[in-house]
This record gives C-alpha cells, sequence and structure tokens, in this order.
C-alpha cells in the first residue's frame, strides 16, 4: 500500500476520503480566532497559498502542522479532526499554568481556552516594550498586583499602584509600560477570542494593519 506524497512544506497530498472534515474545520476554527488567513499562516510558519490549501482539501497537514495549527487557534488536534471536544474545566489550576515568553513579557493562563474572554497573569518587565503603541478590536481590563504601572490611553498618562485597575476599549491607542525596576505584576483580561497571545496582549508587529 503506497504512502501519500508529502511535499516538502511537511503537507501530504490527501486521499479524497481523509479530507471531508479536516479542510472545513480549519476554516471554521480559523474564522472562529478571529484570524485572517495571512495572520494565521504567518503564525504557523506558512504561507497563505499554503494554508488555503489545507482550508480547501488540496492538502492534508501533517501531525506537526495540525499542532501548531492547533496551538495557535487555541484548541486541540482533536477538534481539528472533527472529534468531539470535552468539556472545558472550569477551574484552573495553579500548577498547569505554565509560563509563556513572549516580547521580553511572561504571560500565565489564567482561563481556559476556547472561550469569548481570555484571562491571563503577565509579567512586564522594567523597560521592555513601554514604546510600543497597541491598537486592536475588543475589550481589555487589567489589575495591578504587584509593581507601578504606567498606562497610556490616547493622549492621557495613567499611573496604577498595586490594587489600582483599568477598563478600556483596545481600540484606543495605549501602552504599558513598568515604572520599577521589579517590573510589574498584572491580571489581564481581553475579548479576543483564541487569538495568539502575543498577538493579543503585544500588538501588531511594525508595519501589520490592526
Amino acid at each position: 500500500m503506497s504512502s501519500p506524497e508529502t511535499s516538502p512544506e511537511g503537507e501530504a497530498e490527501a486521499p479524497a476520503e481523509a479530507l471531508p472534515v479536516v479542510a472545513p474545520q480549519l476554516r471554521a476554527l480559523r474564522r472562529r480566532a478571529a484570524l485572517t488567513l495571512e495572520v494565521a499562516a504567518r503564525s504557523a510558519g506558512l504561507s497563505p497559498a499554503h494554508l488555503s490549501r489545507l482550508e480547501t482539501g488540496q492538502r492534508q497537514p501533517s501531525l506537526p502542522m495540525l499542532l501548531a495549527l492547533a496551538r495557535i487557534y487555541g484548541t486541540t488536534v482533536s477538534e481539528l479532526l472533527g472529534e468531539s471536544v470535552a468539556d472545558r474545566d472550569a477551574v484552573v489550576r495553579s500548577a498547569d499554568m505554565e509560563p509563556t515568553a513572549a516580547g521580553g513579557w511572561t504571560y500565565w493562563q489564567a482561563g481556559a481556552p476556547g472561550r469569548g474572554m481570555q484571562a491571563l497573569r503577565v509579567h512586564v518587565p522594567h523597560g521592555s516594550q513601554g514604546d510600543i503603541v497597541r491598537v486592536h478590536p475588543g475589550e481589555e481590563w487589567l489589575y495591578v498586583l504587584e509593581g507601578r504601572l504606567r498606562l497610556r490611553l490616547g493622549d492621557a498618562t495613567h499611573r496604577l499602584a498595586p490594587g489600582d485597575s483599568a477598563h478600556f476599549d483596545s481600540l484606543t491607542p495605549h501602552r504599558i509600560a513598568a515604572l520599577d525596576p521589579g517590573g510589574v505584576e498584572l491580571l489581564f483580561v481581553h475579548t479576543l477570542l483564541q487569538s495568539p497571545t502575543a498577538t493579543l496582549c503585544l500588538g501588531p508587529t511594525p508595519g501589520e494593519t490592526p
């Protein structure tokens, strides 16, 4: 029995019977995550054309590619394959919160993936990304746990101490910076569904349209 032909991108030429579920699931989950084809493809290390071929059933993704797409879409390989997904646990244990580093910040998932809101615990080091302006759809709420924060919203500058919070429309240009040498610890909630952490919190990369 011959095996499927594999492309240099790690995609296999798909047997016709393997595709009816996978291809539409890939497209549906990307749209549920509110990601354009270009943004999702770049996050997965693909070109938009490669991802489009996966979504239209012209190619079947390899397991490593499925794992990458599941991470980007905030779901599981099982859901990508159209299998039923177990009920999400309402409780997130501290021991299960693994840190993720992006752009100098450190994030811990404090909520379940795949929800309409995403909750994070964030450490912002002193001197990290204070000049980056973030503008994107949605709402943000943050609460200062430790340290002092400088928050710029439009033309206004606010200094927040432990116990202070802010809730704002994230289409308002905003900047976040730690005022203390030890950085600042935050609780952070936003409403961008299942987008990658780096995109959600760090904002668009230079030259990218929000």
